[in-house]
């Protein structure tokens, strides 16, 4: 059972066994459902951290190049699927996890951290949002904690749909256009580590000039 599972997975991010599978058991709109419901689980539903994201995302564009998958719908469905993902989780934030904060007498989840955490929110959440889209895992997570830190769901919701829409769009179409090449092809696995090592850069540079910030002002002060 375990290895049937992890070889359906392995199919999800592998352009020919991604076309077998839509030209065979997933044919017409169950493919796009199952795609569908991969990206929504992956985005929201917390135990969804091991699906493939952004490399499903591109195998899509491949997939979609090959003319098995219609690129305007496919990005669309798959938008929406991680919106309404992190709309679940942003839900899960706010009454689940939400209560773990409630007993003062908590050496875990103690009321401080999640004061904390709403502060940071309503500071730099926006910007969060967007950047969780592009980083694995993190990206699972992110409107769950958001829903903890008991941000505006207004301004979750505004970023949540441009950091979707903008995921979603740049991975398909990097697969859709590279997909094609040869090289692409032969070291697809490589070209999907370095999109993701990318991806890693804007979160980096944030870090780097966070940490810097204090140094900076302990300069000055000097």
């Amino acid at each position: 059972m375990i290895q049937q599972f992890i070889g359906f997975l392995h199919s999800l991010t592998n352009p020919d066994k991604l076309i077998a599978l839509l030209s065979t058991n997933m044919t017409g709109w169950a493919g796009y459902l199952l795609l569908f419901l991969v990206v929504f689980a992956e985005s929201g539903m917390l135990v969804g951290f091991f699906l493939p994201g952004d490399s499903l995302l591109f195998t899509v564009g491949i997939v979609a190049g090959a003319g098995k998958l219609k690129i305007g719908t496919i990005i669309v469905m798959l938008a929406i699927a991680s919106i309404a993902g992190d709309g679940i989780g942003f839900l899960l934030g706010t009454t689940f996890g939400y209560r773990l904060f409630k007993n003062p007498k908590s050496k875990i989840f103690r009321r401080e951290y999640l004061d904390r955490t709403h502060e940071f929110y309503e500071r730099h959440g926006g910007k969060t949002i967007i950047y969780a889209k592009f980083v694995p895992i993190i990206r699972t997570f992110a409107a769950f904690i958001a829903g903890v830190g008991k941000m505006r769901y207004s301004r979750f919701a505004a970023f949540n749909v441009i950091g979707a829409c903008g995921w979603v769009t740049l991975m398909v179409t990097l697969g859709y256009n590279l997909g094609g090449i040869a090289f692409i092809r032969a070291n697809f696995e490589k070209v999907v580590l370095l999109i993701i090592a990318l991806s890693l850069v804007p979160v980096a540079l944030q870090l780097v000039k966070r940490k810097r910030a204090p140094e900076a002002v302990e300069a000055e002060r000097l």
